[in-house]
């Protein structure tokens, strides 16, 4: 394996020297040849590491000369001839990042309690935003980056102040030192660990708009951050299907899912739901506070056959819910494509076919002109509209579909 290492850096060696030479035209095939027998072999590299179930201590120890010693054995004649080790911060930049890349978070983590060096690389945002995007970019939106930065804001200024907050891992997290205090690994997702208590005061210049700081937080579950929960309240209540409403959730790594705290309704306080499964999650599409009428901008553009969400609510202490429908045909249209003149007139028909044909949720009528909130008391209000154009969120509401017709 020493070998292969010394053979290894010896060609990385020989191809810079080769990239840095005036060589004709023609050689440019070859220096391509070159950089994907590099990454080959940095492939295999890695896959002899993982193999070997070799330790990042092993050869992260500083270079030394070979060393002959006596043990104190009953034969002192043997003489025992101890292998030079390898250092990892000797490689060329680019190998380094190349094996970094293919980290985990848990091997990131991992290989940033080793020295200073490797955790200023390991923590870096280049690396953790390709980890952030994939796992959490589905459900976090600007609303939750807003709240992330508000509340660093403020643990960085008690700290100021002179308040200590305690009993809270999030100090830790923002520290991001030691990580392996805190961590788990458990399948493709990290646990927190519950049990530890110990704080550690926040840098007045570090780390809280740190991608990674950011991901453990979402990770512990102590971060409550903002989304949109499609059918709320899902035990039993057919209230609110095909419908998505505001919420704060807290990831709980044990069962991978979430814990969602709804608004007040009316006279209603808070309402907790668990067990939010992450297909039930979406990032706010629009930065419209729940209690306020979306403006909305597609009004001209409905058709019948378009599919949209519309803000409705119970009355005007409600905040408002997303809810799924299609624009439907008038009265005086029979349906036929070829003569429908629907999207000349001025008033446009919502249709909500998860309800029965003689329910008074089947059908409404809004107007397209200079629309704003439209209804009563009795049958609840309709606010703005959103025309849905993206395959993704229609296809979220058909997998959502009640299995039953709703009265």
């Amino acid at each position: 394996m020493l070998f292969f290492l010394v053979s290894f850096l010896s060609f990385i060696l020989l191809l810079t020297k080769l990239f840095l030479l005036q060589l004709p035209s023609w050689v440019s095939e070859m220096k391509l040849l070159s950089l994907l027998l590099l990454q080959e072999s940095l492939a295999h590299l890695i896959h002899f590491f993982k193999t070997h179930k070799l330790t990042t201590t092993l050869f992260l120890q500083p270079s030394s000369k070979m060393i002959i010693t006596k043990k104190n054995e009953p034969r002192p004649d043997v003489v025992v001839v101890e292998e030079e080790a390898m250092n990892l911060l000797d490689m060329p930049e680019l190998a380094l990042d190349l094996i970094l890349e293919k980290l985990n978070p848990e091997g990131l983590l991992s290989v940033s309690n080793v020295c200073t060096s490797l955790r200023e690389r390991c923590t870096s945002d280049y690396l953790w935003e390709r980890h952030f995007r994939e796992r959490w970019g589905r459900v976090i939106g600007e609303s939750a980056r807003r709240e992330w930065e508000f509340y660093f804001d403020s643990l960085r200024e008690s700290k100021k102040n002179g308040v200590e907050r305690s009993n809270w891992v999030m100090e830790t997290i923002l520290r991001a030192w030691p990580c392996s205090w805190f961590v788990k690994e458990s399948g493709s997702h990290l646990l927190i660990d519950d049990d530890d208590d110990d704080g550690v005061d926040v840098d007045d210049d570090g780390g809280g708009d740190c991608v990674m700081a950011w991901y453990l937080a979402l990770e512990s579950g102590r971060f409550w951050f903002p989304a949109q929960v499609y059918n709320r309240e899902q035990n039993g209540h057919v209230g609110f299907m095909l419908s998505c409403y505001d919420a704060e959730l807290s990831y709980d790594s044990h069962t991978d899912t979430f814990k969602a705290r709804y608004p007040p309704h009316g006279q209603r306080g808070t309402n907790m739901e668990e067990g939010v499964e992450w297909e039930r999650l979406r990032a706010p599409p629009v930065s419209s506070p729940a209690h306020d009428l979306h403006i909305s901008k597609c009004l001209n553009d409905l058709r019948p056959g378009d599919h949209i969400e519309i803000q409705w609510r119970r009355n005007k202490e409600f905040p408002y819910g997303w809810w799924y429908g299609v624009v439907g045909h008038l009265e005086s249209c029979d349906g036929d494509e070829h003569h429908c003149r629907c999207y000349n007139s001025d008033t446009v028909v919502l249709e909500f076919n998860q309800y029965s044909p003689g329910s008074r949720w089947r059908r409404t009528v809004i107007g397209r002109k200079d629309h704003r909130e439209e209804g009563n008391e009795s049958d609840g209000f309709y606010g703005g509209i959103r025309k849905l154009h993206d395959k993704y969120e229609i296809s979220t509401w058909r997998r959502l579909w009640p299995t039953e017709i709703l009265e």
